[in-house]
């Protein structure tokens, strides 16, 4: 029999709930806790998993899951939210948080949804740092800009080498993970005129589905030009405000 499971994870432990037995137990987050999750899934036959971003305690039991060759789904906490208010489930607590998650891996459609890539996942690790790393660059380039003191100015300059540094090491670890995740996609959106190595990786660590929508869809998904339905009818008047369309 089919199943989906659905996992609410906390820093320390993981509430599993499997759908449709209604099987559900508490293991630890942890090493031994992901062999025990293992363990007891090893007889079902999981047609997905589902678990939500918790702000990185979801991605060693992701990964452990992945490398188990499950089909492992994560969702932003709002949209699970969302559905458990939509079933009537106002109760909150970790064994009814998992079962909601459950009843929505069952129920979402494929298309809604992107199977975890560990590759992917580094790879956004990697273009989030790099993003953070370049926000405090440029922070101290502004700073610099003000500074009189001698000993600030060169205290500065020190942090801005040192950051353009690890910047450096950033995008050569960066160009390399996203050939590891999509070599053929790297070189597709390589070959189009001003869209370089970062560019390349960020597209593919924000937008999993290139490649598998089409240009309408993409861009839907992407906030610039919303539509109603897969033919192509616009959802209402586009307007852009700060670089991003939105609908009024």
């Amino acid at each position: 029999m089919s199943s989906w499971v659905g996992i609410d994870v906390s820093k320390n432990t993981l509430a599993v709930w499997v759908r449709p037995s209604g099987v559900n137990f508490i293991v630890c987050n942890s090493s031994e806790g992901h062999q025990a999750l293992l363990l007891n899934l090893a007889d079902i036959q999981v047609e997905r998993v589902l678990l939500e971003a918790t702000g990185g305690y979801e991605r060693a039991v992701m990964g452990c899951l992945v490398q188990a060759g499950h089909s492992v789904v994560r969702i932003n906490p709002r949209r699970a939210r969302a559905f458990a208010q939509a079933m009537g489930k106002l109760v909150k607590t970790d064994p009814v948080d998992a079962g909601v998650l459950a009843h929505l891996a069952q129920v979402i459609e494929p298309s809604a949804c992107q199977p975890v890539s560990l590759a992917r996942d580094e790879l956004q690790e990697l273009v989030r740092r790099r993003e953070q790393v370049v926000k405090l660059r440029d922070d101290e380039r502004r700073r610099l800009t003000l500074a009189r003191s001698g000993v600030v100015q060169e205290s500065l300059q020190t942090n801005i080498s040192q950051l353009n540094e690890q910047i450096a090491r950033l995008n050569s670890a960066i160009e390399a993970a996203a050939q590891r995740t999509d070599n053929q996609l790297v070189k597709q959106l390589g070959a189009i005129a001003g869209i370089g190595p970062v560019t390349v990786a960020s597209l593919l660590a924000y937008l999993p589905e290139l490649g598998q929508l089409n240009r309408r869809q993409i861009a839907a998904l992407a906030g610039l030009a919303p539509y109603n339905n897969d033919s192509g009818q616009h959802s209402g008047k586009r307007c852009i405000k700060g670089g991003r369309a939105s609908i009024r």
